[in-house]
């Protein structure tokens, strides 16, 4: 009943005329929507809008970006305070289901139009821009790295006597570098390379953990590199899946350092050689 009475109300309206001329081409240009950004910012959002709400201003410093948030649809009131907050034409809100990381990262990377892509977390801030001139800059300088982290780099170890594998210890990034493996977050992305080469990130490791490890060994293993910088980032608070997802996250570390180890323990020594040889291109 409710959808016949809005079916003759919109028929009235249509006839009548009241409701025309509430869009046209002029407002359209007027919102500026850009077609090829440089940037995309991509922001998982675990109940976290009003930190999301806070980083939005800085990002709206470099100009020639889209913005997309990522809410995981958990609770209604984050929902409606990041769809007021993004209004521009170049912000767009992404309503994942409780989907987590994996997918909804992947999903985002597909409806971006940025060259260079940075995957944020809902945790993360910083001041002003230089973090994202100066990632674009080392991505233009290096045309073949498809990964650039800001926080950690990783060299993957692999114990062969518990079948597992994780991040050895982390190498900061104040000076850039080639690194086996990032942590995020921001993590960089060169589209083009990405869905050239790439394709998708492992679902096999969804819903989260060691997706991004998986990323980087498959980018060195397809001829690609994988860079290190001080993105210069802090913590404005614990990330939302650490909050309350603790034991999850514990849980998702083993079963995909397992599922790590069997994808690449046996190719340890190749990608230390791949590695090596790329440290004179800095």
């Amino acid at each position: 009943m409710r959808l016949l009475i809005e079916k003759i109300k919109l028929a009235i309206l249509k006839r009548t005329g009241v409701s025309q001329q509430k869009k046209n081409y002029d407002t359209w240009v007027a919102k500026g929507y850009r077609k090829e950004p440089m940037v995309t910012f991509i922001i998982q959002s675990h109940n976290k809008s009003l930190q999301i709400c806070h980083i939005l201003p800085k990002l709206r410093q470099y100009k020639d970006a889209e913005i997309i948030v990522i809410d995981d649809g958990s609770s209604l009131d984050h929902t409606e305070r990041l769809a007021k907050e993004l209004k521009g034409a170049n912000e767009f809100l992404l309503r994942s289901n409780d989907l987590f990381e994996n997918v909804t990262y992947d999903k985002a990377i597909r409806l971006s139009n940025g060259k260079y892509i940075a995957l944020m977390q809902d945790d993360d801030d910083f001041d002003g821009i230089a973090w994202v001139e100066k990632a674009v800059a080392l991505f233009q300088r290096h045309p073949k790295m498809v990964v650039l982290g800001g926080k950690d780099g990783l060299d993957i170890v692999f114990e062969k006597d518990k079948q597992k594998a994780h991040g050895g210890k982390a190498i900061k990034g104040d000076i850039f570098t080639f690194v086996t493996s990032v942590n995020r977050a921001p993590m960089w992305i060169n589209r083009v390379l990405f869905m050239q080469h790439l394709r998708h990130i492992d679902f096999r490791f969804a819903p989260f953990q060691f997706d991004d490890y998986e990323l980087c060994i498959r980018a060195w293993l397809t001829g690609l590199q994988v860079g290190l910088y001080n993105a210069a980032f802090r913590s404005l608070t614990a990330g939302g899946m650490r909050i309350w997802n603790s034991e999850f996250t514990r849980e998702q570390s083993h079963r995909n350092s397992l599922l790590l180890y069997q994808l690449y323990a046996d190719r340890q020594e190749e990608l230390r050689k791949i590695l090596n040889s790329q440290i004179n291109d800095v």
